[in-house]
């Protein structure tokens, strides 16, 4: 009988030693849009903004809907991109591109990612600094206001 390992495609090289996560560098669910009633508020009544890979919806929060006043990210990924083995790695690429990059965001704000089927083949660290010139340009605009 062989010994092998299963490696995805997407998966970083680690050793044993170096954990998947550190301390702190979470995406906790304080931080995630989860309440379909907000997914419908930052669709009706925010803005958009359009990238290549994806477009983002943002909304300043209303008052008390987040505990800790942080920004909160939520994600819709429709049958239209695949199937959910698909669909569920999108949102693993872009979860983990956004846990690097929300940082940016700093306020009291609501983003709902809407991502298009090329995120799924694109290299992530374009995925990533989509992300991250997304936000940038986000929280720009809400301080603008």
């Amino acid at each position: 009988m062989q010994d092998f390992e299963l490696v995805s495609a997407d998966a970083p090289n680690r050793s044993v030693e170096q954990p998947a996560l550190k301390a702190g560098a979470r995406f906790p669910r304080a931080a995630r849009l989860l309440k379909h009633s907000d997914f419908d508020r930052v669709y009706k009544q925010g803005r958009r903004h359009f990238s290549s890979h994806m477009t983002m919806f943002y909304l300043r929060q209303a008052e008390g809907a987040s505990p800790n006043g942080s920004a909160r990210v939520g994600f819709t990924v429709g049958k239209v991109l695949g199937g959910a083995v698909d669909r569920n790695r999108i949102k693993r690429r872009l979860r983990e591109a956004v846990r690097q990059r929300r940082s940016v965001l700093g306020g009291a704000v609501d983003v709902v990612i809407n991502p298009k089927k090329s995120v799924l083949t694109v290299e992530f660290s374009l995925v990533l600094e989509e992300v991250g010139r997304a936000l940038e340009a986000i929280a720009k605009k809400l301080v603008e206001k």
